[in-house]
This record gives C-alpha cells, structure tokens and sequence, in this order.
C-alpha cells in the first residue's frame, strides 16, 4: 500500500534521529496527510551525540542542543508520552490510560536504552546512565559534586568519550572494562591498543580485564570493589556497558521481536507491511555484507535509516532495499577515530595508508581477502580514500570472492603474512557509537 492521501495519518513513535528524519522525510516526498510524532522525552529533539562532550562541557545548554526548525516541520507533537503497546491488526497504537491512536502508517523508532548493571544501586542519585537530555544534566551536578575519581564502567566509544571529556575538566577517572583493551572487539588488537596508550597518556586510570564486584554507598561517595581485589571510592559512578533494544512495548504485537524488531531489506516489519522500523531498534539485512539480519548502534545510520523507512512506507511494495554503508567517528583527547562498513564481519586487519606510525594510520578489515570495514587515526584524507574505496568494493552485486578464494582486491594490499604479525581483528562485545 502506498500512502499519499492528505486523509491518511502516519504515527512516527521515536523522537531521536531516526524517528525524526523519518518525519522530515516524509513532508521531503510530498506526504500531504497528517503526520503524529509520539515521544516518551517531555522536551523537543536535541542533538544527542553532545551530551557526552559539549553538554558536560558546559559548553551548550539544552536550548542550543535543541535542533532547528522544528516548528517549522508541520507535525503535531505528542511529547511526553511514552507508546504501552501496538495493535497492528487494528492498526492502533494505544498510549497510557488507554488512548488509541490510529495510523495508515507507522515508523518504529523507539530505539535503545540503557543496558544495567546487575548489582548496581540504581536507586542512588550518584549511580546513572547517559541516554537522555536529564541524565546528562544530572550527570554535570554529580562530576562536580563531591571527592574522588568518576568511576566510568564500560570501555565502548560513550565510556572512551566521557573519560576524555572529564579528563578536558581535569577531573580524575577511573575507567573499568572487562577487555583487554579499549575498543579492541570493535576496532581490533593494533587500534585498541592505540586508544588504550592514548587514554594513559592523558591521565585517565584504567582497570582492565577486571570487573566490578560490588558496589558500596556511602555518604561520601561510592565504594567500587573490582575482582582484583582493589577498591576506590568514587563521587559517581557511570555505567555505560551498552544498550538494548526499547521494544518492551511491542511484546504482543505480533511483530518478530529478536534483538530488536526483524524487518526484510527494505525496513518494512516483518508481518505488517505497513509498519517500518529505523534506527537502533531495527534488525535487518544489509545486502552490501551478506543476508543476515543485524542491528547497527550509531547516530549516521538512524539519520539514513529513518529517511529510507519513509520512503519504503511510502512506497509499500515498490519499496527498495536500505543499502547503507554504516559511518561513524569518536573524538577523544584531540584525536579523530573514524570507521566505516562493518569491522566486526573481518577476521583480519591490515594497513592500508599512512605513515608508518599510529599517528596517521588507516587499517583495513578484511574477510576472505575483501574489505568489509576501514577505520581512521586522525586521518581524514585516508579515510576519505578508503571510504571510497570500501564503497566500491561493498556495493551491491560487485564480484565476490568465492568462500575458498584470500586473494586481495585489486588496489589492496595483500593480506598475506600480516595476521601471522598479530593484527588479528578482535570480535565485537558491545557495540560502539555515538550517544543516541
């Protein structure tokens, strides 16, 4: 079915990134119905990559986070109400206190939240996560309230960041991961251990490949007792060990609920053809990579995957399959990481340009000799070659080598000999990005 109707009504549930760019999307392509914004955050859209770096910088308040020309994008907004479950038989979305809203169309972008810490204590003020505009505010009182080193628990790209940003405000931190090193499972052994060195070097305290066993509160601070048997009272603690899909409030609703909301190529839910799903929440297969369904967590790929949900909705079985070639990048301590395609699938890495040291360094990652990732050390010129380069060679129906074949590309190093010098490719354990 395709909508166009000034009759019809779509019901975008989601306010971040996916859900809003869906919304633009669809006044961009000439949906002249209306169009229903249901958010859980009392507040309008705001830039959420920030809150780790100029929010707790002081250097933007909530007003300049906000995102501009919203008024002007000819929505009715239903901010503060968070989705209790869906309908699709009925194509009906029922809020608290049982409200139905009817759709003709639905964009699913209800993203991630938080993953906790079994044992954590919750319930103290001094103990939170970074997910919205509030825990970022109460983040900025708790770091400067207080005595002792922030204790940030999770060594992904929002645990990398926020040790920078506090290490800029010349607050000590104590950074706790279960790894060996930082961003090992998602950028590799060599870069991890680049960004582990890096961290160091700005001061931040790092306990690896340890644990928290308990946590103690106290009135001035928290007791964190890791499995090595140390123990440091910190002023607050930071959790940040991931995030899962916010699909509770689609139990029931007949759609496929597997890590998220499974959905064919095209962003369309599996088992109702007119419901899509965008952003952190959605499951599908990129056909650049292969045809398994997977999840991406980064802020670029919810900014593209909600336009595609537009189009696909409003395409209905015209609909083409959303073919992204995922992007993101991390500041910290003054360096640029950036990455693209999907390091996780290689099971090798090799240097694809730049100097001879880490300093400006451009690693590939490689499966069955083809490129399926590249990643960036302050190298903006590389990464915009290999960039390209990944593209070419990750499109849709571009030759393939066969299972048996590990012969480079041409244009690529050979990765011969470079996995028996330990640039192994680490596995991914929780998936990194931008808050968001």
């Amino acid at each position: 079915m395709a909508l166009t109707g000034r009759a019809e009504r779509i019901v975008v549930v989601g306010t971040g990134p996916a859900g809003l760019n869906a919304a633009e999307r669809l006044r961009e392509q000439g949906f002249s119905g209306e169009v229903l914004v249901v958010g859980e955050e009392p507040r309008l859209p705001y830039h959420r990559p920030a809150l780790a770096q100029q929010l707790l910088l002081g250097q933007a308040g909530p007003e300049e986070l906000t995102l501009p020309g919203l008024p002007e994008l000819d929505v009715v907004w239903r901010l503060g109400s968070r989705a209790a479950a869906l309908d699709v038989d009925r194509r009906l979305l029922l809020l608290p206190r049982g409200e139905e809203l009817r759709y003709d169309g639905l964009v699913v972008a209800t993203g991630a939240q938080a993953r906790h810490l079994p044992g954590a204590p919750r319930h103290d003020r001094r103990v939170q996560v970074l997910r919205t505009m509030n825990d970022g505010l109460a983040l900025q009182r708790n770091v400067t309230a207080g005595q002792g080193p922030v204790v940030i628990v999770g060594g992904g790209f929002l645990g990398c960041e926020l040790a920078a940003s506090l290490r800029a405000m010349d607050i000590p931190v104590l950074l706790v991961d279960r790894g060996g090193d930082l961003l090992g499972d998602v950028l590799g052994e060599r870069m991890g251990a680049a960004v582990t060195q890096l961290h160091q070097d700005a001061g931040v305290r790092l306990a690896l490949g340890v644990t928290v066993w308990r946590f103690a509160p106290h009135p001035g601070g928290i007791a964190v007792q890791l499995t090595d048997g140390s123990q440091v009272s910190a002023r607050c603690v930071v959790l940040a060990v991931g995030a899962i899909p916010a699909s509770y409030w689609l139990r029931g609703s007949g759609l496929v609920l597997e890590d998220g909301v499974l959905c064919d190529t095209t962003c369309h839910a599996i088992g109702a053809q007119d419901v899509v799903v965008a952003g952190d929440l959605a499951r599908w297969p990129n056909l650049r990579f292969d045809e398994t369904p997977r999840r991406v967590e980064h802020w670029i790929n919810a900014v593209e995957m909600g336009r595609a949900a537009a189009d696909s909705l409003l395409a209905g079985a015209g609909a083409r399959p959303f073919t992204p070639l995922p992007r993101f990048w991390s500041a910290q301590h003054g360096v640029r990481i950036q990455a693209a395609g999907a390091p996780a699938l290689a099971g090798d890495t090799i240097a694809l340009a730049g100097a001879r040291s880490l300093g400006h360094q451009v690693c590939g990652y490689v499966r069955r000799g083809w490129l399926v990732g590249v990643a960036a050390w302050d190298s903006p010129r590389g990464m915009r070659q290999w960039t390209a380069e990944l593209d070419r060679q990750s499109a849709v129906g571009a030759p393939r080598p066969s299972p048996g074949e590990t012969e480079a590309p041409r244009g690529m190093p050979s990765v011969h000999g470079r996995a028996r010098r330990g640039w192994r490719c680490g596995r991914r354990g929780e998936r990194g990005g931008e808050v968001g």
